[in-house]
């Protein structure tokens, strides 16, 4: 079934019925509509995907990890898995079976005895933040990233894992749920920042940012649908906390409070999933960060410029887009028929020829795997597959 066919059949969306995550009635935008692009290019479409899952396959090393800076792991590595699970690849059968099965092994075999899903951590302290005030050079930014994308990816190929490969992920799973529950709960927050995430150094004890917040609560959302247990207070005040990170002056969300300008595509696209996934998509802030997104597309590709000239904080273009695409999709309506037909048109005029498209440069340490996956991620959305995609 191809890219064309999938878009025509959209699965009963769950999450807003009977879930925790279905806090009030919501109405969602008109059903994103399979017009939006001719058939002739859903099938060119198609070949790009195709050829980016062909490429990725090539860059599988032989621990079962795709190519990337260390930094980077298990990250990078969940977000192949993700790319070939949209296009209703499987880890129990399929053309690709065998590596999607050894990568979400190399996955979970990166979980530290405190339930941290990450390459590289100091392994000498069990805890997960360590009491001393000399983190930043032991704890990487990126640790925190990993884990969230990682748990993600582990409880979006659950339920496609052979039974053995899925009673070795269960344990996994739910050291990994209450890990991200521990760090949320970490004291020194301000108010107003409690109930998200941020680092696990403490260079910024007080900080909530959106970017974490985002991630640790779309995880939570899949762990959900996998029948997992996760917390309603968790996802109570983290909700809180997203719905603080709305700028009214400028009509979309931003990263991190004390910063109510440091607003970027990305950050646009992870407020939206946010409140979506607490079935909330209908609301101001969500339609007002479409908005925005609307003026603010990704046709530039590559295009990473820092915005409201915060020259720290720059928009990272992969990053955007997945989020971005997601988002977008689940709005529904004329923010789908005006965002997607010109994403695709710019990413399959972009890539490479040998199936691969190159990183921005603020990401380019993380390497092609890294951008390709993100890539093809974006461009299977319309296919409904991966349970957190859905509508």
């Amino acid at each position: 079934m191809n890219a064309f066919q999938l878009a025509t059949i959209f699965i009963v969306t769950f999450c807003c019925a009977n879930s925790l995550f279905a806090q009030s009635e919501v109405k969602p935008g008109a059903a994103p509509d399979a017009s939006v692009l001719n058939e002739k290019q859903w099938e060119q479409l198609d070949a790009s995907v195709e050829r980016g899952l062909a490429w990725l396959a090539t860059q599988q090393q032989a621990d079962g990890s795709f190519k990337t800076y260390r930094l980077g792991q298990p990250a990078v590595t969940s977000f192949c898995v993700m790319a070939f699970l949209s296009q209703g690849e499987s880890p129990s059968n399929g053309k690709y079976q065998k590596q999607l099965a050894k990568a979400i092994d190399f996955i979970a075999d990166q979980q530290k005895p405190n339930g941290l899903i990450a390459t590289i951590v100091p392994d000498r302290n069990p805890n997960l933040r360590r009491p001393n005030a000399n983190l930043a050079s032991e704890i990487p930014v990126t640790a925190v990233y990993n884990h969230a994308v990682s748990s993600l990816a582990l409880c979006e190929a659950y339920g496609e894992c052979s039974p053995e490969q899925s009673k070795k992920l269960a344990p996994v799973i739910n050291k990994a749920i209450a890990a991200t529950i521990e760090m949320q709960q970490w004291g020194g927050k301000q108010a107003n920042e409690i109930g998200g995430w941020r680092y696990l150094d403490k260079r910024h004890p007080e900080d909530s940012d959106l970017s974490i917040t985002g991630r640790q609560l779309m995880f939570l959302r899949s762990a959900k649908n996998a029948g997992f247990d996760v917390p309603e207070k968790s996802i109570d005040a983290a909700v809180r906390f997203v719905e603080s990170c709305f700028n009214e002056e400028l009509g979309v969300h931003h990263y991190v409070l004390k910063y109510p300008k440091s607003c970027t595509r990305a950050m646009a696209g992870a407020g939206i999933l946010a409140l979506v996934h607490a079935g909330k998509n209908n609301t101001k802030e969500a339609i007002a960060s479409g908005e925005w997104i609307l003026k603010h597309d990704f046709s530039d590709y590559n295009n990473d410029k820092p915005t409201y000239k915060l020259n720290w904080l720059r928009d990272r273009y992969h990053y955007g887009i997945i989020l971005c695409t997601q988002a977008m999709y689940q709005l529904g309506g004329k923010y789908w028929k005006q965002f997607f037909p010109p994403l695709v048109k710019t990413l399959l005029a972009n890539q490479r020829e040998d199936g691969s498209w190159p990183p921005d440069n603020m990401d380019e340490v993380f390497g092609s795997c890294f951008s390709t996956s993100l890539c093809v991620l974006s461009l299977s959305v319309p296919n409904q597959i991966l349970p957190i995609f859905q509508r």
